[in-house]
């Protein structure tokens, strides 16, 4: 295959991915047009533009700042255990941007109990947990084999005569 082929592919499938995201994008308006009341749409914004926010000035810095101390200290750590860490962090910190608003909701009260069935502070605090057990596991089983690795005696290849 050519390299003029592979930009032709390349292209087709960039055009093909932005119409399906436009029309995705137009499904939703289309939605949200006709499933929520105009008094609604309001919070609806507001709640987009604190996910946003959240996202670019919490998020965001902090995997950022992680992924940075990681680099750091991968040089002594091998590559699967950065990658363990850095998939922790960015689950729990996606889980937690989902789940507080739920905190706060059930915490000020429903009119229908059903809605929020669950403590889910308690459930956050478990699988925070879970991950970081996940990630300090990761970190030893990654330290003790990069010891192992530098505690191997080199052994200088010798010629037979």
């Amino acid at each position: 295959m050519s390299a003029t082929d592979t930009g032709r592919r390349v292209r087709t499938t960039q055009v093909v991915l932005v119409v399906l995201g436009v029309l995705v994008m137009a499904f939703g308006a289309w939605v949200l047009l006709t499933s929520v009341r105009p008094n609604r749409i309001g919070g609806l914004v507001v709640w987009l533009l604190a996910a946003v926010v959240l996202h670019d000035a919490v998020l965001s810095p902090f995997v950022l700042a992680v992924g940075a101390g990681l680099r750091r200290a991968g040089r002594a750590l091998r590559v699967w255990v950065l990658v363990v860490v850095q998939a922790a962090v960015v689950l729990g910190s996606v889980l937690a941007l989902v789940v507080v608003p739920e905190i706060v909701a059930k915490s000020e009260g429903t009119k229908n109990p059903t809605v929020l069935p669950f403590d889910y502070t308690a459930r956050l605090l478990v699988v925070e947990g879970v991950l970081v057990a996940v990630v300090v596991a990761a970190l030893v089983v990654g330290a003790m084999t990069a010891r192992r690795r530098a505690d191997r005696p080199v052994v200088a290849a010798t010629t037979s005569p």
